[in-house]
């Protein structure tokens, strides 16, 4: 197989990487994607970042033995974690996705930002740190968000308990006078309404999954394994999980298509069995 025809590996710990996928599949059309929610092990949020890395280390591998071009980390949590380690450990290109601080401190008008992230992100000195360095002289706050991710997980996207769970998150920040928010996980640009109706039209919501794309877009343009245009016919998208549950194919196809009626084809993860 030319390298150029591989796939690219895309890794979230469930459904929110689909927003980066999504994005990925609309910029490079010609890619073929392999998308894996890892959702036996879901929400990578509330795990140590000891097993993090190592079952990132662990998906990255069995990609690049079938043949994978380059790997999308499509989570903020993992890529805070896992991302500088894994780097040193392999060849191939691995893109990461960070929360959009650069933009918003560069957008936000009363340099008053507010950031939505898991709890495992909001303790990750790879995220302190970035904070530090595009904070400028803006006053960024940090909301932990512990349950969104598990909600979305299981389409409640609009239930009475993420409602109460969205408000109690987002009231600090309004409270802080915010302009500007980040969304600082795959997951919760799925809430984006709903978020959106709870702050008002006068607060910018920022998250960074078309940037994620066109990032990956130079990158195979810089390491010459962009697919020719040629092989959009046979462009494909494999969908992955690791844990089979009734409603996940229809939320897969809610999530990535806007149509739960969609057609779609999820197969179940198997180390020994995944093709590319």
């Amino acid at each position: 197989m030319s390298r150029n025809t591989a796939a690219i590996g895309i890794i979230d710990s469930g459904v929110g990487g689909l927003a980066i996928a999504k994005a990925i599949h609309q910029h490079l059309p010609n890619e073929k994607l392999i998308y894996l929610a890892d959702n036996y092990y879901a929400p990578y949020g509330e795990k140590t970042a000891y097993f993090i890395q190592q079952r990132i280390n662990f998906i990255v591998q069995k990609f690049i033995d079938k043949g994978c071009k380059a790997i999308v980390i499509a989570c903020n949590t993992a890529t805070v974690i896992a991302i500088d380690q894994l780097r040193a450990q392999v060849t191939i290109p691995i893109i990461g996705v960070e929360p959009a601080i650069k933009p918003a401190s560069k957008q936000s008008e009363n340099k008053k930002i507010g950031i939505l992230v898991t709890q495992a992100t909001s303790e990750n000195k790879r995220f302190l740190t970035l904070i530090k360095t595009h904070q400028n002289d803006n006053d960024i706050f940090i909301q932990p968000c512990a349950g969104l991710v598990e909600l979305i997980e299981q389409g409640q996207f609009t239930s009475p308990v993420c409602q109460q769970l969205l408000q109690q998150y987002i009231q600090p920040l309004l409270q802080k006078n915010i302009d500007t928010l980040v969304l600082g996980c795959t997951h919760y640009p799925f809430l984006k309404h709903q978020i959106a109706a709870l702050i008002g039209d006068n607060i910018n919501i920022i998250d960074g999954a078309s940037a994620v794309a066109i990032q990956l877009g130079n990158i195979l343009y810089q390491h010459n394994l962009s697919a020719a245009s040629r092989e959009k016919a046979t462009t494909k998208i494999d969908f992955y999980c690791s844990k089979k549950t009734p409603n996940y194919q229809q939320l897969f196809a809610q999530l990535f298509y806007a149509e739960p009626q969609q057609s779609i084809n999820l197969q179940h993860f198997d180390q020994n069995q995944i093709e590319v």
